[in-house]
C-alpha cells in the first residue's frame, strides 16, 4: 500500500488517489460487502513464493524464526496484503517460535498445558492472517537478505503453484473464521501497528496451536489451542498477557469508541414468540470514528439493517467460528459502515434493526429466554438511560428492566412501555404463563411471578403401580400363578406457585437486609422470575431464579434433594441474584479479569445472609463445602483450584477442567471476601462494603482499586496492611495449604514463654499465607499472633503471666486452608 508520507507533491497525491481507486468506486452502501467478496476470491500468488532462510521477526515478546523453507504471500486485498503462509518443504527445513511469558502465573499456565514455562517450539508450518505490516516487513526483510547474498535462492513459482494448489482451501477456512475483524480494519484507515496478527502453527511437538497478537485488547498476547470435549468445543488458552511495550507504559490500549448516552428498545414478538426489534443508540464519539463500527449480538440474531441519524448504513455480518471460540461462544460480531466519519462532540442515533428465535417452548406454557444478556446489539457495557417497549401476546405476562409507564391491548397482542430511573448497563426480559405474588419490608417491594404448571424437564416420571392378584383365589389345576401387572401411574406434579408468597418475603427480607449493608440500590423494586434449569441470573431491577427454588423442598428432583443442594435453592441462589442489584448492577467492572469480583461479593453477600438468618456455624459449613469442591483432584491429581488464579475468568473453563471457572469465580471467591471480612474485623469489613457502593455508584472498578479500597478499612497494626502480599497469593495465584500446627509451654507463671510452629505443605514453596494464632487467657483479652508460613516451618514465641485456656490456630475460620490442630500440647510441670 502506497504511504503518503513517503511521497511529495502533486505526484504524491495522484498516486494516493491511484491507491484508493478501488475503494472509490465501490458504492457506499456496499464497500464492506465487497471487501469480503474480495478476500473470498484472495488466494495465494504462485508469483510471491520464496526461498527464505534465517529470517525472523518479532511481534513484541513474541519472536519467529524461518529458519528454512518457503514463505507464499497472498494476493493482495483493496490494497493490502493480509495473509502468508511459511512452510518448511526443504531439506532441514524448520520454523521456530519463541516466548516467555513475563509472570510466574502465566508460565505455570504455560506449563500445565505444554509441560515446559517457555514455549519454544519448532514447527512444520505457520499460516499468517494479520492487517497490521507483517507482509511489508517480511518482504523487505526478503529483500535485504538477497542483497547481502546475492547467490541466494529467490522467488520460485513453481514451488508458489504447488503450495497455493495445497494451501488456497486452508487459507479460505481462516479467512472465513476472521471475516468480520478483516473487514473491519481493512475499511478503518488506522496505523497498521494498531491492527492484528494471527498465526495459526503446525508444532512439531505441541500439534496445532494459534498466537494472537491485538493490540486492542487488554491482554495483547494470547496462545492457545483449540480442544474437544464430550461433544463441546473449546479454546484452551495456554497464555495472556501484555505485550511489552504496553507493560512498559509504551502504548495503551485503546479506549472507548463512544459514551453511550441512552439506549431505546422497541421488540415485538409474533404469535410463535419470533422477536423483531430495533436499537437505538445515542452516542457521542470519543475521538474521530471512520470505516467500521464493530458492535456485538447473540448469534441466535440477525441484523438486516441499520440506520444513523436516519440514513440507511452498510451492515455486514458473518459467523465466524474461530474468532468466536476464542473470543467466547455466544456473541458474534458484526458491523456498521458509516457514509461519513462521525465527529466528537456531537450525538448520533445508531438504529439496529435484529430480529430472531431466542425464545423456546420448555412445554405446557413454560418457556426458555436464551441470550438474555446479547439479545440486542451493544458495543461496550455502559451506564445509561434504557427505555424499553414490548408487544406480545396477550395471554402472556412479560416482566422486564424499568418501571412500567404505558400498557395497552391491541387485537390480540399487548403493548407495555419500560422505562428506567436510573442509569443500566443492561436490559433483561422474561416472559411466560404466570401467577404472581408481593411482598414489601423496608420501603422495598418485591413481585415474584410464577409459571402456572411446571416444565417438562421437572416432571416427574410415571412410577409402576403393582396390582397383585386378589387373596382366595384358588390355584389348584392352575398351570401358571396369577400374573402380577404394574401399570405407570402418573405421580402428582409439583406446584411451581407453591412457594410464591414465601419467596417474595424471603427475596424483599434479603434485599432489606442488603441495603442496610450496603447503601440503596438502584432501584426500589424488585421483580423475580423463572427460568428452567438449575442456574439464576441478575438483571436491574429484574432477576431469573431456578423453576426448582419455587417448588417445595420434597418435590424437588432427586438430585436437588441433598443438603447442600436443597440450601442452595432454598436460600442461597435467590440472595445471591438479589446481591446483583448491588455487585455488577450499581458498581461495575469493565474487564474480564476484574468480573470475579462482582461474582464473588454477591455470593459472600448471600452467605451474610445465610449467616444472619441461619447462623454462623450454617455459613461455615458451606465454606467448608466450597473448600471441599476446590480441593478435589482429576485424573492427574490436578486440584480444581490450581487450574489458574480467579482473574483468569473464563480462560479457567478449559478441556483440562470445565468446571473450574464456575467454582473458582463463585467459591474461591466467597473465600477471598470472607479471608478480608476476617482480618478487618466486622467494624470495618461492613463499613468498606459500603463505600465500595458509594463511591463506584454507577462506575467501574478493577481488581487494584478493590484492594486499595480495602487497604483504608485495614487495622493499622496488622502485618500485609496493603494487602499486596494477600492479594498476590489469593487473587493472582493458586494454591490452598495444608497447615499443621504444634506449641508448647514453658517456665513458671508470670514468667511463661509460649512456643509456636505452622508447618506447610501441599503448595509451592513461594506460597505464603498470613494465619491467625489465637491464644485465650483466664483474665485479659485474647492475644492474636498472626503468623507468616513459607517453605520452612514457621515459629513464634510468645511471653504469657499465665496458663492459657485455649490455643488455636484460625479459631474464626478465617483462612483458606487444611487445618490440623495441635495434638496435647507439651505443658510446664507443676
Amino acid at each position: 500500500m502506497i504511504r503518503s508520507a513517503r511521497i511529495a507533491g502533486f505526484g504524491a497525491r495522484c498516486l494516493l488517489l491511484l491507491a484508493l481507486l478501488p475503494n472509490a468506486i465501490i458504492s457506499a452502501g456496499e464497500r464492506a460487502a465487497q471487501t469480503a467478496s474480495a478476500l473470498r476470491a484472495s488466494a495465494l500468488d504462485p508469483a510471491e513464493c520464496y526461498r527464505v532462510r534465517d529470517l525472523n521477526f518479532s511481534r513484541e515478546d513474541a519472536r519467529f524464526y524461518f529458519t528454512d523453507g518457503y514463505v507464499i504471500f497472498a494476493k493482495p486485498v483493496n490494497g493490502r496484503h493480509v495473509a502468508a503462509v511459511f512452510v518448511d518443504e526443504v531439506e532441514g527445513g524448520d520454523g521456530e517460535i519463541l516466548l516467555l511469558p513475563p509472570h510466574r502465573g502465566e508460565r505455570v499456565a504455560l506449563a500445565a498445558f505444554t509441560k515446559s514455562p517457555n514455549l519454544n517450539e519448532h514447527f512444520h508450518s505457520m499460516l499468517m492472517v494479520f492487517t497490521d505490516d507483517t507482509a511489508n516487513e517480511l518482504r523487505e526483510r526478503i529483500a535485504e537478505r538477497a542483497r547481502q547474498v546475492p547467490e541466494a535462492p529467490g522467488r520460485n513459482a513453481e514451488m508458489g503453484a504447488l503450495l497455493a494448489g495445497r494451501w488456497n482451501p486452508i487459507l479460505q477456512n481462516f479467512f472465513s473464521s476472521f471475516e468480520v475483524r478483516l473487514v473491519e480494519n481493512l475499511l478503518a484507515p488506522r496505523p497498521a501497528a494498531e491492527n492484528f496478527f494471527y498465526a495459526a502453527i503446525a508444532g512439531k511437538l505441541l500439534g496445532n496451536f494459534d498466537f494472537i497478537y491485538d493490540p486492542r485488547t487488554r491482554e495483547q498476547i494470547t496462545v492457545g489451542q483449540l480442544a474437544f470435549l464430550d461433544g463441546r468445543s473449546y479454546f484452551n488458552t495456554w497464555t495472556s498477557f501484555e505485550a511489552r511495550s504496553f507493560r512498559r507504559g509504551g502504548r495503551r490500549p485503546a479506549a472507548a469508541l463512544w459514551t453511550t448516552r441512552a439506549v431505546r428498545i422497541d421488540a415485538a414478538f409474533d404469535a410463535n414468540l419470533r422477536l423483531s426489534a430495533s436499537t437505538t443508540l445515542t452516542i457521542e464519539p470519543a475521538a474521530r470514528i471512520e470505516g467500521a463500527i464493530p458492535l456485538e449480538i447473540s448469534r441466535q440474531m440477525t441484523v438486516p439493517e441499520a440506520r444513523l441519524d436516519g440514513e440507511p448504513v452498510e451492515v455486514f455480518q458473518r459467523d465466524s467460528m474461530r474468532a468466536n471460540l476464542i473470543r467466547g461462544p455466544d456473541n458474534g460480531t458484526f458491523l456498521v459502515i458509516p457514509s461519513h466519519p462521525l465527529e466528537p462532540g456531537r450525538s448520533y442515533a445508531l438504529e439496529i434493526k435484529h430480529e430472531g428465535e431466542i425464545v423456546t417452548s420448555a412445554g405446557d406454557g413454560v418457556y426458555f429466554v436464551g441470550s438474555r444478556a446479547t439479545w440486542y446489539p451493544k458495543r461496550e457495557l455502559q451506564f445509561a438511560p434504557y427505555e424499553l417497549t414490548f408487544r406480545y401476546p396477550k395471554s402472556l405476562n412479560l416482566v422486564a428492566t424499568g418501571d412500567v409507564v404505558e400498557d395497552s391491548t391491541e387485537g390480540d397482542f399487548r403493548v407495555t412501555r419500560h422505562k428506567t430511573s436510573a442509569p443500566v448497563r443492561f436490559a433483561g426480559f422474561n416472559l411466560g404463563e404466570y401467577h404472581h405474588a408481593n411482598a414489601s419490608q423496608g420501603g422495598y417491594t418485591v413481585e415474584v411471578y410464577g409459571n402456572r404448571k411446571i416444565e417438562k424437564g421437572l416432571q416427574p416420571k410415571p412410577r409402576p403401580m403393582v396390582i397383585l392378584p386378589e387373596p382366595g383365589l384358588p390355584s389348584r389345576g392352575m398351570r401358571r400363578p396369577p400374573e402380577i401387572v404394574a401399570i405407570p401411574v402418573d405421580p402428582p406434579a409439583p406446584n411451581p406457585t407453591a412457594r410464591l408468597s414465601q419467596l417474595a418475603s424471603e427475596v424483599a427480607s434479603a434485599l432489606n437486609f442488603m441495603a442496610s449493608r450496603f447503601g440503596p440500590p438502584a432501584f426500589q423494586r424488585l421483580t423475580v422470575s423463572p427460568i428452567p434449569g438449575f442456574f439464576g441470573q441478575g438483571f436491574p431491577g429484574l432477576i431469573y431464579l431456578s423453576t426448582i427454588s419455587y417448588l417445595d423442598p420434597a418435590q424437588r428432583p432427586v438430585a436437588s434433594q441433598q443438603q447442600a443442594e436443597q440450601l442452595f435453592f432454598s436460600d442461597i441462589l435467590q440472595a445471591h441474584e438479589a446481591a446483583h442489584q448491588w455487585w455488577g448492577n450499581v458498581v461495575a467492572t469493565s474487564d474480564y479479569q476484574d468480573d470475579w469480583l462482582m461474582e464473588a461479593l454477591a455470593n459472600y453477600s448471600a452467605l451474610l445472609y445465610l449467616e444472619k438468618k441461619r447462623g454462623p456455624r450454617v455459613m461455615d459449613n458451606v465454606l467448608e463445602g466450597y473448600k471441599n469442591n476446590l480441593l478435589k483432584q482429576d485424573a492427574e491429581g490436578r486440584t480444581l483450584e490450581s487450574a489458574g488464579p480467579i482473574t483468569w475468568s473464563l480462560r479457567l473453563q478449559s478441556s483440562q477442567s470445565p468446571r473450574a471457572w464456575a467454582t473458582i469465580t463463585y467459591q474461591k471467591g466467597a473465600w477471598i471476601i470472607h479471608m478480608l471480612r476476617r482480618r478487618m474485623g466486622d467494624g470495618r469489613f461492613f463499613p468498606m462494603l459500603a463505600e465500595l457502593c458509594r463511591r463506584y455508584r454507577f462506575k467501574s472498578i478493577d481488581t487494584n482499586a478493590f484492594r486499595s479500597l480495602a487497604v483504608e478499612f485495614m487495622p493499622k497494626d496488622v502485618p500485609d496492611r496493603n494487602l499486596e502480599g494477600f492479594f498476590e497469593q489469593w487473587v493472582y495465584s493458586t494454591g490452598i495449604p495444608s497447615l499443621k500446627f504444634t506449641y508448647s509451654v514453658k517456665g513458671k507463671a508470670p514468667a511463661l514463654k509460649l512456643t509456636g510452629t505452622v508447618t506447610q505443605s501441599d503448595v509451592a514453596d513461594d506460597c505464603s499465607v498470613l494465619v491467625p494464632v489465637e491464644i485465650q487467657l483466664a483474665k485479659g483479652k485474647t492475644i492474636v499472633e498472626w503468623v507468616e508460613t513459607g517453605d520452612e516451618p514457621a515459629t513464634f514465641t510468645r511471653n504469657l503471666p499465665q496458663l492459657p485456656l485455649r490455643v488455636q490456630l484460625d479459631a474464626f475460620n478465617g483462612v483458606l486452608a487444611r487445618k490440623t490442630a495441635p495434638g496435647t500440647p507439651r505443658l510446664p510441670a507443676h
